[in-house]
């Protein structure tokens, strides 16, 4: 029994890197309680980690924190200690608390050194790169600069207005007003900030949110209708007034607004976040990571390989994606939903 439950978490490891997301855990389970009965504790305490950093890789936050909560303070050899400190670290980045994650992997780095263990030691030096690439673009004002996590989280913490079109979300004075699910409003919500404090001509609004080459009466009456409901989301946060020649942003108490964007914007940015770790993904790994359907990833997929964004490997579901080369960027520490945000 013993020697199936490890052959159980080898196979379960490989499916791990090669991002094999979609299988079953209740067997890793049983392997891991099979494990510690027989008291194998650090190969139980592997399997619990395996499941701990797919429950990362898709995103689920909240249970990712839980399991590391759950297993806190166990003695751990100093590899799996490098593991949970990683894991941390990529829950922190996630969540954008830049120092909580720099402190996460010196601890990460500190075990690995003890492990001696060459692999795991370039992938925490990978995890540290990412902490200090650049993670979005802020534009205000006319400009625009790139951020590293650390700026984000400084930018999010201040009196600034901020419009996320990462997450697609208005955040201001540690309230937040998601509009993922409303795309005409965010549209709206984007143009108004990149112009405050000046006002946007309607004819401008109406052909960024509606696509409309010509501003006509129904078009700017439905203009209207956009704005009441941005009003009513906005409410306590900013408001949009009418001018002379269009709308301008008024946001309550802030010294400054601006939009925080992608490094470099795409219409398939998330995708190509997930690429980014340099590991090969599956169709199915990746629409199961996005909440996706697995058609729109596939869609995607060709859409970035025909740019040469993206390159593939095998075939039919053998078949691989991963980017030419490292984009530079830490795109997966903006991901969109499913990945969670306070």
């Amino acid at each position: 029994a013993t020697a199936r439950a490890r052959c159980v978490v080898a196979e379960a490891e490989i499916a791990l890197a090669s991002r094999e997301l979609a299988g079953a855990t209740a067997t890793l389970d049983a392997a891991r309680a099979t494990l510690d009965a027989h008291g194998d504790h650090v190969n139980a305490a592997h399997a619990r980690y395996l499941g701990i950093r797919r429950l990362l890789l898709l995103g689920r936050l909240d249970e990712t924190e839980q399991a590391l909560a759950a297993v806190a303070g166990t003695p751990l050899p100093p590899a799996l200690l490098a593991v949970h400190e990683l894991v941390a670290a990529g829950v922190a980045m996630r969540r954008l608390r830049a120092t909580a994650a720099r402190d996460a992997l010196a601890r990460a780095a500190r075990a690995a050194q003890r492990a001696g263990i060459p692999a795991l030691m370039a992938e925490v030096d990978a995890a540290t790169r990412t902490l200090h690439a650049p993670a979005a673009r802020w534009l205000a004002g006319g400009e625009e600069r790139l951020l590293q996590l650390r700026d984000v989280e400084a930018l999010l913490a201040s009196e600034t207005f901020v419009v996320d079109a990462c997450r697609h979300a208005v955040r201001h004075r540690g309230k937040t007003v998601p509009l993922a699910s409303r795309p005409v409003l965010f549209a709206l919500m984007r143009q108004l900030a990149e112009a405050w404090p000046h006002d946007v001509p309607r004819d401008a609004l109406v052909a960024r949110a509606f696509r409309a080459r010509h501003a006509d009466e129904s078009y700017r009456a439905r203009l209207r209708v956009e704005l009441g409901r941005l009003r009513r989301a906005l409410s306590g946060l900013a408001e949009v007034h009418a001018t002379p020649h269009g709308y301008a942003l008024l946001a309550h108490r802030a010294d400054q607004v601006g939009v925080l964007a992608w490094p470099v914007e795409s219409a398939h940015a998330a995708v190509l976040a997930l690429l980014g770790d340099g590991e090969s993904w599956s169709s199915s790994a990746l629409a199961l990571a996005l909440g996706r359907s697995q058609r729109s990833v596939q869609r995607a997929l060709e859409t970035l390989a025909a740019a040469g964004s993206v390159q593939c490997a095998g075939h039919g579901r053998a078949r691989r994606w991963m980017t030419p080369l490292a984009p530079g960027f830490a795109t997966t520490l903006l991901l969109p939903a499913p990945l969670s945000f306070e």
